[in-house]
C-alpha cells in the first residue's frame, strides 16, 4: 500500500519536477488573493460610507442608491459570471494581463461583501460614541477614525477573516479564463498522469494550509485588539 502511494506521489509530484508547477500555481493564487483582498477592502470602505451617506441630490440619497445598486448586482450574480463578463466583455478588446483581470473581478466582488460587513460593524457601535466624540471637539471624520472605526474593527474581524478565506478559495475558478492557478495546475497534472488522487488532494491540502494560516493570523490580530477590553 505504502509502495503504491509513494509511486503515485513520485509520478504526480516528483517526476518531471511537477511540484514546481504546483508551486508556480500557488504563487498565482496568492498574488490574486493578496491584491484582491486589498482592492476589496478599499472598495468595501468606500461603499460602506456611501451607503451611510445622507447627501442628497434632487431629494435623493444619490450615493446610497449607487452603492445599493452595486451591492445588489454583485451579491445577486455568480462570481464566475462576473469574472467572465469582465474578461470577455469589458476587457475583450484590451491587451491586459489575466492576473490583473482576476484581481479586479475578485476585488469588486469582495468589496460588496466587505462593505456590508463594515457597515454592520459601524452600526453595531453605540450611537452615544459619536455624540461623545463630537462633545470632545472632534468633527465627523475624526470621530469615525479615532472612536467609531477602532470599535467597529474589533467586532468585524472574525467575519472579515471568513470573507477573505472564502475569497482565497473562490480564486479556484480563474481557470475559466485560462489562468494556471493552484487548482488549474493540479487538474493539468491529473490530465497528464491520469491519476486524480495525489494532485487534487495535494491541492486541497495546500489550500487548507493557506487558509488555516490566514485564520491564525486574524485570530492573533483579534486577540491583540481585545487586550484592552480586559483591563
Amino acid at each position: 500500500m505504502f509502495d503504491s502511494l509513494w509511486n503515485e506521489i513520485n509520478r504526480n509530484l516528483i517526476a518531471e519536477d511537477r511540484w514546481l508547477y504546483l508551486l508556480k500555481g500557488l504563487g498565482v493564487t496568492l498574488q490574486i488573493s493578496f491584491f484582491a483582498i486589498i482592492l476589496g477592502s478599499i472598495i468595501g470602505v468606500v461603499i460602506a460610507f456611501m451607503k451611510m451617506s445622507n447627501t442628497k441630490v434632487f431629494g435623493c440619497r444619490i450615493f446610497d442608491k449607487i452603492a445599493s445598486i452595486y451591492v445588489t448586482i454583485i451579491r445577486g450574480t455568480p462570481l464566475v459570471t462576473q469574472l467572465l463578463i469582465i474578461y470577455f466583455v469589458i476587457f475583450a478588446s484590451v491587451d491586459i494581463d489575466k492576473v490583473i483581470v482576476a484581481i479586479i473581478a475578485f476585488g469588486l466582488n469582495s468589496g460588496a461583501y466587505v462593505s456590508e460587513i463594515i457597515r454592520a460593524g459601524i452600526l453595531a457601535v453605540d450611537k452615544g460614541q459619536m455624540e461623545a466624540g463630537r462633545s470632545l471637539g472632534f468633527n465627523y471624520a475624526k470621530t469615525m477614525i479615532y472612536i467609531i472605526m477602532p470599535q467597529a474593527i474589533k467586532n468585524i474581524i472574525p467575519t472579515l477573516a471568513n470573507e477573505f478565506i472564502v475569497l482565497i478559495k473562490e480564486t479556484a475558478i480563474v481557470g475559466y479564463i485560462a489562468l494556471e492557478d493552484l487548482t488549474k495546475v493540479g487538474d493539468v497534472i491529473r490530465s497528464r498522469t491520469y491519476s486524480a488522487l495525489v494532485p487534487l488532494v495535494t491541492v486541497a491540502i495546500v489550500y487548507l494550509l493557506v487558509t488555516g494560516l490566514l485564520a491564525k493570523i486574524f485570530a492573533l490580530i483579534e486577540r491583540r485588539l481585545r487586550i484592552g477590553d480586559t483591563r
